[in-house]
């Protein structure tokens, strides 16, 4: 296996080394106490206050009422809930309108909902990935159940204006939920003056464990849950909770507020500095996205005449690891819908690659990005003129 100090790693938005003191403090609670949250006796209820703690640590975070945070598996299970929950409140409003760039997480699922009967529209957006509004407000219907639009995109980062989306919702009397897992820990958010009757976070995002999210439901609104059985979660959310993870996720959000302002500085620079250099050194490379409004650690770049399949594993070989903004499906290059969205040149979708930085990268890391990316673009293009 690769040594950790051997990976240049700049695939953060797909997952993040989890904080140091997120781990230690969990530790305890894959080992010594082990009790059940739900037990009546002083050892599970111990549990229970770490859970406690954590709720409290996460509201914090959003800025919400620790009462107002459900914990889930992850950000899959939190959207998914949330639509759910919408269409299971008025059998006559069986229509969702979402963005045509949210996350598989979103956009698969109401695929599914769509082959099972429910209408789902898709709002477009422009060639930088910004939220076309007047497109989504048209799609509503007196049958539309919720409005699902993301915080901020995944692979270009580009932000959306969710307090315009929650404006529309209320002024046509709607639910709005917003996937928010690439913005919580990155930007400053505030759910407690009700922007959205729902919001998902995913741990893993913000340098916790994987598995655990949480679902933000607005005390006001009415919640369906999708796991039946016992009462946790305030009868929300079924199922003995994941306790190390959940006391690792607060943690991580406690750490993530504390070290808020390297997201906007320290981050940022790092990025923009990879950003610009390959811009600069690689001909023919463009950004994905708008510029301006998107996460400060997310870069999505094209580059004319190469594969990003391959690329990939050239930069793999190189323990570079990062992403590309298409998929290999079954042995074919199909391109991501995000970037097909937004209408990109073909050329374009076929090339393209998102880096992701975090807290715990380094400038070595961008000295060494900065020296690989451009040497792989250039060997692929020359095998390109050579065939």
């Amino acid at each position: 296996m690769l040594a950790p100090d051997q990976i240049i790693y700049l695939d953060n938005n797909a997952t993040t080394q989890v904080d140091p003191a997120a781990l230690e403090e969990m530790l305890p609670f894959l080992t010594s106490y082990y009790g059940n949250p739900s037990s009546g006796y002083r050892f599970g209820s111990q549990v229970r206050k770490a859970i406690d703690l954590a709720r409290e640590r996460v509201a914090a975070l959003v800025r919400c009422e620790p009462s107002e945070i459900v914990f889930t598996s992850g950000g899959t299970e939190s959207n998914n809930a949330a639509v759910n929950s919408a269409l299971q409140r008025d059998p006559e409003r069986q229509h969702i309108v979402t963005t045509a760039v949210e996350h598989s997480a979103t956009y698969r699922h109401c695929q599914y909902l769509a082959k099972q009967g429910c209408a789902v529209s898709f709002a477009s957006v422009d060639g930088e990935g910004n939220l076309d509004l007047d497109h989504l407000e048209a799609e509503l219907r007196p049958e539309t159940a919720i409005i699902s639009g993301m915080w901020a995109n995944n692979e270009t980062g580009v932000i959306f204006p969710v307090e315009k989306i929650a404006e529309i919702a209320r002024r046509r009397r709607l639910l709005f939920h917003t996937d928010g897992v690439q913005a919580v820990g990155k930007l400053p958010i505030r759910l407690a003056d009700g922007l959205a009757n729902s919001c998902s976070m995913s741990a893993h995002k913000l340098h916790g464990p994987k598995g655990v999210g949480a679902l933000y439901i607005n005390r006001r609104s009415a919640y369906r849950p999708s796991l039946i059985g016992g009462n946790q979660e305030n009868a929300r959310r079924a199922g003995t909770e994941n306790v190390a993870a959940i006391v690792g996720f607060g943690k991580a959000a406690e750490r993530a507020m504390e070290m808020a302002g390297q997201e906007s500085t320290n981050v940022r620079a790092l990025r923009d500095r990879f950003e610009n250099t390959i811009l600069a050194q690689v001909p023919s490379s463009f950004v994905n996205g708008n510029r301006a409004a998107r996460l400060p650690n997310t870069s999505s770049l094209s580059f004319s005449g190469i594969e990003s399949d391959a690329a990939l594993m050239l930069l793999d070989r190189r323990n570079l690891c990062c992403s590309a903004g298409s998929a290999c499906l079954s042995g074919s290059l199909e391109p991501s819908h995000v970037l097909r969205a937004m209408d990109l040149a073909e050329e374009r979708l076929r090339g393209s690659l998102r880096f992701s930085f975090s807290r715990f990268n380094t400038e070595a890391d961008v000295d060494q990005g900065i020296e690989i990316v451009p040497h792989v673009i250039a060997k692929l293009r020359s095998m390109q003129t050579t065939v």
